[in-house]
């Protein structure tokens, strides 16, 4: 059994176990690979953000939680293709590029027979020219987006005036493969788009900002024909009701 497939299955393995811990040397047992071949496996799905954990003491050993995992997925060939495809539009400058990666190797590690190897073919016909984002600006945006809270930008505009502006995020718009902050400009006292890659830079301030609807933002500009992208009906569909 190579690497991937041990990884998927050393998590089916701890999850059938839950709650109770298995030690190293009984996974070691189970894949019959050395007792450092299964201590670095387990390193590798803890940095790619699987709750592993260990626990010391009588009974110890490692165990995961079982909520916070994937079950077994199974994708089509083409699935999986489409996933790889769109996972390739999210290279080291987009927004939540960092979270992307772990997602996508937790996907990865589900993945079996035809499906992993219709990824892992595609993945390697594929390379990226990335947008210039500074990692401090996508990371301030991220949170800020995540968090509701106000934002400091200095933003360069097509013209190549900079300006200084706090602003009250209100969501995201892609278009033509470039990324908008869309918020209310207290500046300018509208709602304006900032486009990722002339943002020169952005520091959180902790303010929370007030609520502001998106398509509301959206009326009156080039971008008020704009709908949310069919992929993610379903995601919005099942959300629970607040």
């Amino acid at each position: 059994m190579n690497r991937t497939p041990r990884l998927y299955a050393l998590v089916e393995e701890l999850r059938a176990a839950a709650p109770r811990s298995l030690t190293v040397a009984a996974l070691a047992a189970r894949f019959e690979v050395s007792t450092r071949t299964v201590q670095r496996d387990l390193q590798a799905l803890m940095e790619a953000g699987a709750p592993v954990r260990f626990t010391t003491g009588r009974g110890g050993g490692w165990s995961i939680d079982p909520a916070m995992t994937l079950p077994p997925i199974r994708f089509t060939a083409e699935e999986a293709a489409a996933l790889v495809a769109a996972l390739a539009v999210a290279d080291a400058s987009a927004l939540y590029a960092g979270a992307v990666r772990t997602a996508s190797r937790k996907i990865a590690a589900s993945m079996t027979g035809p499906a992993s190897t219709a990824a892992r073919q595609l993945a390697a016909r594929i390379v990226a020219l990335p947008t210039r984002t500074v990692e401090s600006v996508r990371t301030a945006v991220e949170q800020a987006l995540t968090d509701s809270t106000v934002l400091r930008l200095s933003y360069v505009d097509a013209a190549g005036q900079e300006s200084d502006r706090a602003v009250e995020p209100a969501g995201l718009l892609t278009a033509d493969g470039k990324w908008y902050l869309i918020a209310w400009c207290r500046t300018r006292q509208a709602g304006r788009g900032f486009r990722l890659d002339r943002i020169t830079a952005a520091a959180p301030t902790g303010e929370q900002a007030r609520p502001h609807d998106l398509a509301d933002l959206l009326l009156g500009s080039a971008a008020a024909s704009a709908v949310q992208p069919t992929a993610l009906a379903s995601l919005t569909d099942s959300a629970p009701a607040s």
